[in-house]
């Protein structure tokens, strides 16, 4: 059964901190190490909604089995044009296409919105299936930041890949 991909709604934030708290709790997609609650999670998805950012989950069968969104690169208006994605599913629906379809769906509604470069920042460069999901996208490695996070008892890199987003840096800033 194929997922649908949707915008969120205030209704998915339980089953959002779930899926989160997991990749907090076990996983080094995230450097964050205590998972945050459902009102954090929801004052989070409520401010990047404001702000005008894609935020979709995937449903199969009426139950969220995953979500993302491309929230703000860096906090200085010249950024203003670039997205960092986010993409979690949950552990029972890894592997099966939801994280392409997912991230699929926040470039194209990122493009539409106007923004113009989407960036991963992907937590542990052993996270093959992160990278992978990204170059299946678009996205080009831009290089690997050794050692700057410390997670689970180990020192983790990330990996900054990178994609234009409809006309890329080849039109005026439309934000």
């Amino acid at each position: 059964m194929s997922a649908v991909i949707r915008p969120v709604t205030t209704a998915d934030i339980t089953v959002i901190t779930a899926i989160y708290g997991e990749a907090v709790t076990v996983g080094t997609a995230t450097f964050e190490v205590v998972p945050p609650d459902e009102a954090e999670m929801g004052r989070r998805m409520a401010a990047l909604v404001a702000g005008g950012h894609p935020y979709l989950v995937a449903e199969r069968g009426g139950v969220v089995v995953g979500f993302g969104y491309a929230g703000p690169y860096r906090e200085r208006a010249a950024y203003c044009n670039t997205v960092e994605d986010a993409v979690y599913i949950a552990r029972g629906a890894r592997g099966q296409g939801i994280g392409r379809a997912l991230l699929r769906g926040l470039i194209d509604e990122a493009a539409a919105r106007g923004f113009r470069q989407m960036i991963a920042v992907i937590g542990d460069s052993g996270n093959v299936a992160s990278i992978r999901l990204h170059e299946a996208t678009g996205f080009d490695i831009g290089g690997t930041l050794k050692d700057v996070g410390y997670k689970h008892g180990r020192w983790l890199d990330t990996v900054i890949m990178q994609r234009a987003l409809g006309a890329g840096a080849g039109s005026a800033p439309s934000r």
